[in-house]
């Protein structure tokens, strides 16, 4: 039986070992973390993820997963540890490094190494084949198999997206691009296309930095519609109306683990061309501080108000706080409004976790005497809502609905990003 051994048990390596042990393959998944080998070991998992328990504890209950602390021999190694960013946004390969000079006690000649960590364009060539190569092991003359095939999925929808999404796989050599692609075509129902590693590596970077920009003009959007006082989700409305047209909506910031970190692992490689990226970057990053802007314009004279923050994960339905807006939003009214009192409250948040220093409340208890609501998560119990909740809590029914999740609601003044006419007809500016 075909041997797989996945460094990193988080987000997309612990559903990716899954998949595969779930496809027929003997897999050892492998973190440093032995609280968490210890729950994958018991068929339980410690993130939150629609599906991925039961499909854990199934590839656990046949035999075919289980989890240790050290890599052990395998046909494939697949390494999905985070790439996570210096303060002056540069990758931060560290973690891929050490992966991959973890395995090497146990790497083999004819064994394959795949990297779906996120990376920059290059990394696969100046720094993971380097890294392999003062191991003992050439892979440009294919000592052993490297390639590059990025994950391409959702949180909140990962275990879908992994079995039908489209994956690419880009070999280090042709022969690792074949190898690698092998086993993603025997267990993965979208098409997988075969490529250089670089064009692996870019295809993902602008995949989610096109997702930027094109939120950056939606974000941008709203700042004009304010300024010229017009209803913004109008002009949506009406230029989506155009078949080749699709504006977003706009929102508190960009928030995850893909985001707002993917353009930069461009940037730092071709920072005289990408105008464009830096751009959407700083439109983006710029929201939070514009959210509280206008949360100062609602609250007016409160000399020392009591805000509702609804909401910390970075988008509906999830536990992920990864880069999340709201955290950003709370940094600044630390630092920038230190009058105003928050209470937090979000469903998908534990009170224990170390992600949040700050307390977390009941919906009802966040609510009580707020001067002030603003949604900053799009999660389906706040889109259940009714205005009852709102009127029968706070000092001053307000909400600032960051999400535009709210049309209206009875006997509650709503406010949006797409919608702030409303404040200047009340004379805020």
């Amino acid at each position: 039986m075909t041997k797989i051994c996945v460094i990193g048990l988080g987000y997309i390596g612990l559903p990716t070992s899954a998949l595969f042990a779930n496809e027929g393959y003997d897999v050892v998944g492998v973190d440093i973390n032995e609280h968490v080998v210890e729950q994958v070991n018991q068929g339980s998992i410690h993130i939150e993820e629609p599906g991925l328990d039961d499909m854990v504890a199934q590839a656990v209950k046949s035999g075919r997963l289980s989890a240790s602390t050290k890599p052990v021999a395998a046909d494939y190694f697949i390494i999905a540890v985070p790439t996570p960013v210096h303060d002056d946004h540069s990758a931060n390969t560290d973690f891929v490094v050490k992966a991959t000079e973890s395995i090497a006690p146990v790497l083999q000649k004819g064994n394959t190494v795949i990297v779906e960590s996120t990376i920059p364009p290059r990394t696969i060539s100046d720094i993971v084949a380097p890294a392999l190569k003062s191991a003992g092991f050439d892979a440009a003359t294919n000592d052993v198999y490297l390639a590059h095939c990025p994950e391409r999925v959702i949180p909140g929808n990962i275990v879908h997206e992994l079995k039908y999404n489209h994956r690419i796989v880009g070999g280090f050599t042709p022969e690792a691009m074949e190898k690698a692609a092998a086993i993603y075509k025997q267990s993965v129902e979208g098409d997988v296309r075969e490529t250089e590693a670089v064009v692996a590596e870019m295809s993902k970077l602008m995949e989610n930095t096109f997702r930027d920009v094109n939120i950056a003009l939606a974000n941008e959007l709203s700042k004009v519609a304010d300024h010229l006082n017009i209803d913004a989700s109008d002009v949506i409305d009406m230029a989506n109306m155009h078949p080749r047209v699709n504006i977003l909506q706009p929102g508190p910031g960009v928030g995850g683990h893909c985001i707002p970190v993917d353009p930069y692992f461009i940037i730092e490689k071709a920072k005289d061309t990408t105008p464009l990226m830096q751009t959407a970057r700083d439109i983006n990053d710029s929201m939070p501080s514009y959210v509280l802007d206008k949360m100062k314009a609602m609250i007016g004279d409160v000399q020392n108000p009591t805000v509702a923050l609804l909401g910390l994960t970075y988008k509906g339905n999830t536990s992920d706080m990864r880069e999340s807006p709201a955290l950003q939003l709370i940094e600044r009214m630390q630092a920038d409004a230190p009058n105003m009192t928050f209470k937090c409250h979000d469903p998908f948040v534990a009170a224990e976790t170390d992600a949040f220093p700050h307390d977390l409340y009941s919906l009802d208890d966040a609510l009580n005497g707020a001067d002030l609501a603003v949604v900053l998560a799009d999660h389906q119990s706040f889109k259940d809502l009714t205005g009852d909740t709102f009127t029968s809590q706070m000092q001053s029914p307000v909400v600032f609905d960051t999400r535009n999740i709210y049309k209206q609601l009875d006997g509650v003044t709503v406010h949006s990003l797409t919608n702030l006419v409303d404040t200047h007809k009340q004379g805020v500016q």
